[in-house]
Parts: C-alpha cells; structure tokens; sequence
C-alpha cells in the first residue's frame, strides 16, 4: 500500500489529466455500490438481514435466494454460506462478473446463497451497547467471530430458511472461525453439512507475506503505532487509488503487484479490469486486537485464543494463566480443502500439519500456482475451484 500511496503522491505531481500515466480506463459500476446494489447490478434477487450477537454486534448479512437461470422455481433450496477473510467483506463473494463470482453461481446452479460479515468490517461496525468511537467496541479479534458471530449468523439463516442444515464455504480468516467454532461448539458443527475451505489458516508458523513483520512488534508498541481501536478502515484514498490510480492502463501492473507482494504471485489470473472494484471495496477493517492476535500467532507458531498479557488476566478470560489451544482434531464436520502452492498467507508448510489433524477430510486439491487471493478472484476459479465446489454439493442432493 505504500507502493501505492507514492504512486498517488506522483500523479497529483505530474497531473492527472496529461495522460502521462496512460489514459484512464472505463470504470465499473459497482466502485460505488453497497451489496445489494452489487446483487441487483447483475440481475439477482437481493435481501438484507441484520444480526444481532450474543455481545450486542449487529452485522449485517445478504441472501441471494435464487439465481436468474432458475427464478421460476421458488422452492426450497439448498442453503451455502460464504465467509470472507482478514480484512475483507461479502463483497469479495460477488467482486468479479456473474460468471466468475462463487455467490452468483452457486445462486444459478439451484443453492439459496448467503453472505456474512466479520464484526469490525464495513457492513458490520455496530453494536448495541457500544459506540465504534469507543475502546470497548474493538476488543476483539477472531476468537469473538467463532464464538458469537458464526453461531448467531448461522442460526438466523436456518431460522428464516426453515432448514436444519446449511454448506459452510470459507475463505482465509473465514476457516479460521470455522475451525474454531465447529470443534468447540458440538451444537453448531451439527448443523454443517459440509465445510468447504479456501486458502485455510489454522497455525501461521511459516507465512511468508510481508505482513509477518507486524509480529517483530512488541504489544505495547503495537498499539503505541496502531491504536486500540480500528485497524486500516476503508478510506476516501482507497476510493481515490481504485478510480484515479489503478485503473490507467500503465499503473495497473503497479496495483497489482502491490497485492501479489503480500498475498504471493499469480500475475497471470489477475483480471486487471477489476481492480477498481476489489480496491474500492477492500480493505474493510477489523480491530487492533485481531490483528495482534495474528501477530501472536505467527510468534507463538501455536493455534490459540487471544493472549491478554499477563496471567492474571488470562485466568479472568480463561480459567487458566495461558491461552487455550484449538484442537481442529475435534471438528467432525466433513471438510473439503483447496490450498494454493503460492500462497504467502495460508503457507504450504502450515496446511501440511493442518491436513493430518482434520479427523473427517473428504477432498484435497493443492493448486500450485495459486495465492491467496486467487481463491475469491482468480479468472479461472470456476475451473480450478467453484465447479469442483458444486460438483460436491451437487452429491450431497442425492
């Protein structure tokens, strides 16, 4: 992002309008648009739910019922939900065009698609309780997602679609709350069909992204530079790179690689022509505290809850003076796993000891050219990832 932001600090030099950085490309529709206006865009049918967690977060969630191949028939269908990674939203779901999007083809092949959001995001940054402008609000990090987010989202969904069981779809940071949340809640892992794993991130021991150095922070210090509160919301300047910066024709290899440098390289999949929509969208925050947590878990090279300093504070949260392990051995819930050879962020090592753990894995595909992000916005995703997906779903039918 810094790569990005001198880029900007050049063209507000140099002049925008001299066409000194090559003339600047259409731009898509939906830079501007919320979820649902993203859905309808295309076609789709489009709901908005509110939900509200155990602790008072109100997120906010999008269904698409059906798709527009099968609108005539308005019956039951099979329920999927799709959670996004660190730092993201819903919107990655449906960020590419109808063809290339999981939501939008899952809703065309027969499925009632769901779409949660994290708490902290932009579409989740509520609470009864408390204001965004308070500390109080950001105490959290993903141990909060598994334990609230995830079971109040999932029980709302099978509430209104009147099922008992749904297929859990999760990308990065999406995993990590499903491991969670389904080897320690026997109620919820119940109620999964199938947990279909993108990019999985259980131990963060070998990740090799650029964002590792976050973990050479002292805590202290962390929160000295970041605050405690939001961690990197989405910004005017966000808007500004996607519509003025990385849509000139020149200057998107830039923004590109800016992405591959902390995600891993996959120059080829990349459709360019979308930048402007995954940049005006992303990143849409989360708290100082998740991401603290992450940086504890690269040091530590261990699965666990939130490290609150000190033992006696561990004892508060924890009946114990260390943070508790997350044993994904006690998942039962069938999983499927698809990982990438060139992802810096759910490293090749870290899924190797993940796999043997998993007590109930049905399918593993390793794409070696794939990165992290290849998983939600690849241009051959349907190919290498969502039919097989599908195909899986499909069987479950029967």
């Amino acid at each position: 992002m810094w790569l990005l932001l001198i880029v900007a600090n050049l063209i507000s030099a140099l002049g925008t309008t001299q066409g000194f950085f090559g003339k600047l490309n259409p731009e898509s529709p939906e830079v501007t648009m919320n979820i649902s206006q993203m859905i309808s865009y295309w076609g789709y049918p489009s709901e908005e739910y509110e939900v509200v967690t155990e602790d008072g977060y109100v997120l906010e969630i999008y269904r698409i019922p059906h798709g527009k191949k099968n609108s005539e028939n308005r019956g039951q269908r099979p329920v999927v939900f799709l959670q996004h990674g660190l730092l993201t939203s819903a919107t990655n779901w449906i960020s590419n065009l109808p063809n290339n999007s999981l939501a939008f083809l899952l809703a065309d092949a027969g499925y009632d698609v769901w779409l949660g959001n994290s708490r902290g995001n932009t579409w989740a940054r509520r609470n009864i309780y408390y204001s965004p402008d308070s500390v109080e609000f950001w105490a959290f990090s993903f141990d909060e997602m598994a334990k609230y987010d995830l079971p109040a989202t999932i029980d709302l969904i099978l509430q209104k679609t009147g099922q008992e069981k749904l297929h859990y779809v999760g990308h990065s940071q999406g995993t990590t709350i499903g491991f969670i949340a389904f080897s320690t809640n026997p109620k919820l892992a119940k109620r999964i069909k199938t947990f279909y794993a993108l990019a999985p991130v259980a131990t963060v021991k070998y990740v090799t992204s650029p964002l590792n150095k976050l973990a050479i922070i002292p805590p202290f210090l962390f929160k000295v530079i970041f605050g405690n509160k939001i961690f990197y919301p989405h910004h005017y300047f966000e808007q500004f790179l996607a519509t003025e910066i990385c849509s000139r024709e020149i200057l998107s290899a830039l923004c590109s690689n800016a992405l591959f440098i902390i995600c891993g390289f996959d120059q080829k999949n990349l459709n360019t022509s979308r930048l402007d929509v995954y940049l005006s969208h992303n990143p849409a925050g989360t708290s100082v505290q998740n991401m603290l947590h992450w940086a504890q878990a690269v040091n530590s090279g261990k699965f666990q809850a939130f490290d609150w300093g000190n033992p006696v504070q561990n004892m508060m949260h924890y009946n114990q003076p260390t943070p508790p392990n997350y044993n994904v051995a006690d998942m039962n819930v069938p999983i499927a796993v698809w990982n990438g050879g060139q992802d810096w962020l759910a490293d090749p090592q870290d899924v190797d000891l993940l796999l043997p753990k998993l007590p109930n894995l049905v399918y593993h595909k390793k794409i070696p050219f794939y990165n992290h992000l290849d998983f939600i916005w690849a241009m051959d995703a349907p190919q290498e990832v969502y039919n097989g997906i599908i195909s899986m779903m499909e069987k479950d039918k029967k």
